[in-house]
């Protein structure tokens, strides 16, 4: 009976690569510093597959990295922690980049999904757009000059605490920044703050700019923004003839991540990143939400095992479908 049951599991249970990806760890918060390391400890060991590449620096001369894997001309992007508290974002696609990259390198799978589709399709990752609002929500603050604590702290209400910070360095919400929809955002507040200011106009912020002249350059067939928190995908605005096509795609994965899929609103406003690109490039764009709801702070670690299972597949999955796509 034994043998028998090794049998199964040999023949019935999906391959899984031996991996041997073991330099992202979500073990403490993920920091810009800990972001950089890993990126040249994956560039080094992964160098026939992975580029990397600076795409801008924040208002605080931080280096927004992108980093690609594969080697498909048609590609698709996904970018972490638009917003400062949301650092669980840049581990997970970190995490993600180095498992992909383990398995491709090595011709191999990655559970269940071949790595071969990166052949076709290749993943642009911009792990953190935001490592100015990171390095304020971790309480950072040394990376700024002592005179700019001070607009720090107004702009935070007078709370020493940063936890709850999602702005990026000079107080504007990156993901309210986007052109598609930003004219009806709410206007207050009206100064920079720790979260929800949209700026004095669309494409103000540094790392915006840097991501949406990225984006032209590379013209993606998909893109995704993951934020947290909520355990949510949504993809709906003003997709138009596409709303189809887009919503078959976020269904496969939500039924992958076991994330609920949700419902476009009637009169939606906008100003976020997919807003912005699915009105702009008429393609699939999805904003995923990881963990469950946390509050005015950054989920914890505890919850990173549970996220990664949900998302490990996500990215190939994404790139399958970008195929698909004329």
């Amino acid at each position: 009976m034994a043998k028998f049951l090794c049998i199964f599991l040999i023949v019935f249970l999906p391959f899984e690569t031996v991996s041997q990806a073991k330099i992202v760890k979500a073990n403490k918060p993920y920091s810009f510093e800990l972001m950089e390391r890993d990126v040249k400890k994956i560039q080094k060991k992964y160098k026939r597959t992975v580029e990397v590449k600076s795409i801008g620096t924040t208002h605080f001369g931080s280096t927004i990295w992108a980093i690609k894997l594969g080697k498909g001309e048609k590609n698709i992007i996904i970018i972490g922690t638009h917003h400062g508290r949301e650092w669980l974002t840049s581990a997970l696609l970190m995490k993600m980049l180095e498992s992909y990259a383990d398995a491709y390198q090595a011709n191999g799978k990655l559970g269940f999904k071949n790595s071969d589709i990166l052949d076709d399709v290749s993943i642009w990752f911009v792990p953190m757009l935001n490592p100015d609002g990171v390095a304020i929500q971790q309480n950072n603050l040394q990376i700024f000059p002592d005179e700019y604590h001070k607009c720090l702290l107004r702009m935070n209400g007078g709370v020493n605490n940063f936890e709850g910070w999602k702005a990026n360095g000079v107080g504007i919400d990156l993901n309210r920044q986007y052109p598609a929809g930003w004219d009806a955002l709410d206007p207050e507040p009206a100064a920079p703050s720790s979260k929800f200011y949209k700026g004095k106009k669309p494409l103000e912020a540094l790392e915006v700019i840097a991501l949406t002249k990225f984006i032209k350059e590379i013209n993606p067939s998909i893109a995704v923004a993951y934020h947290t928190a909520g355990r949510e995908i949504f993809w709906n605005y003003k997709n138009g003839k596409y709303l189809k096509r887009d919503q078959g795609i976020a269904k496969k994965v939500s039924k992958l991540t076991h994330y609920k899929l949700g419902r476009p609103a009637k009169e939606a406003v906008g100003g976020g990143f997919t807003d912005w690109f699915i009105t702009s490039y008429h393609r699939p764009a999805m904003t995923i939400e990881i963990s469950y709801l946390v509050g005015e702070t950054n989920p914890p670690l505890s919850v990173f095992k549970t996220e990664w299972k949900r998302n490990r597949y996500v990215g190939l999955l994404l790139a399958a479908e970008a195929k698909k796509i004329p």
